[in-house]
């Protein structure tokens, strides 16, 4: 088995996104017998991911890590244990004491850990699996980069690409974004900046009850040390993470919920285009 931390001075490094190096720990009989450290060489959920498999990793443990990159290890079959943190040889012998749990860390970047297409807006959000269909515009499926902010209604920030200083990039209308975002980036000006207000169905839609389902403790090993509001990440029938957040729990059932944490709540984001390709 091999096993690889997003590194940086012997720690986990907490944005998989940027990470510069990765650790490489070569597994035997449950002992690490080898270890290497790689530089990234780039940037981006899926030429991170091309690399992981190219070096044949099992396990990824990292810190923060969004929607988009989870769906790219997945897709190659590369397990996750997210939310790690401290000695990067120390989160790997709790890994192999079966100590390290996938807490759902994510990097909440509404390039990846927000968008559309990874967090089920076709099941639960839109009604149908082609939400952004009808949109038209002059950047409609052209790679567009931005800066924005995005507020609630009562001015608190929850997220910022300004505040990491790096413009968020994307395919207008490909599905990447809420609907509400692509809708207004579709017809905007390099250097145009505008306000725009999103209702949940523009944005990650209403909560739906059908998203929130109860379980036995039992059939699920670890969840007895879940408490409430810790956000997870279970596994489909083919083996796909799904973030939950766990909602309830008594004795003997632990209740999920897998709507977006956004889910039903208005938006409101300053879009700034910086540039279109």
């Amino acid at each position: 088995m091999r096993i690889a931390v997003t590194y940086e001075n012997g720690q986990v490094f907490q944005h998989f996104g940027h990470t510069e190096e990765f650790k490489i720990y070569e597994i035997e009989d449950g002992k690490v017998i080898s270890t290497e450290i790689i530089g990234s060489n780039g940037s981006g959920h899926s030429a991170l991911a091309a690399l992981l498999d190219e070096r044949k990793i099992n396990v990824l443990i990292c810190g923060g890590i969004g929607g988009g990159a989870q769906a790219a290890l997945a897709e190659r079959g590369i397990e996750l244990c997210a939310g790690a943190d401290g000695n990067a040889d120390q989160a790997v012998e709790a890994y192999l004491r079966g100590e390290l749990v996938n807490t759902g860390a994510n990097c909440n970047h509404h390039g990846e850990g927000h968008s559309c297409h990874d967090h089920g807006c076709g099941e639960h959000d839109c009604g149908n699996g082609d939400c952004h269909a009808e949109q038209k515009g002059k950047n409609i499926g052209k790679t567009c980069r931005t800066h924005y902010r995005g507020t609630f209604n009562d001015g608190t920030q929850f997220d910022s690409s300004y505040d990491r200083g790096e413009p968020l990039e994307f395919v207008c209308g490909a599905g990447m974004m809420i609907k509400g975002f692509d809708a207004a980036v579709a017809d905007m000006d390099v250097g145009q900046v505008v306000d725009i207000h999103l209702t949940p169905a523009e944005a990650y839609g209403e909560v739906d009850p059908a998203a929130i389902f109860t379980v036995e403790t039992a059939r699920l090993p670890g969840a007895e040390e879940l408490t409430v509001g810790q956000r997870v990440y279970l596994q489909d029938q083919y083996g796909r993470p799904i973030p939950v957040a766990v909602a309830a729990k008594d004795e003997k059932t632990i209740t999920f919920d897998a709507n977006h944490e956004m889910a039903g709540k208005e938006l409101n984001f300053r879009i700034e285009l910086v540039e279109v390709k």
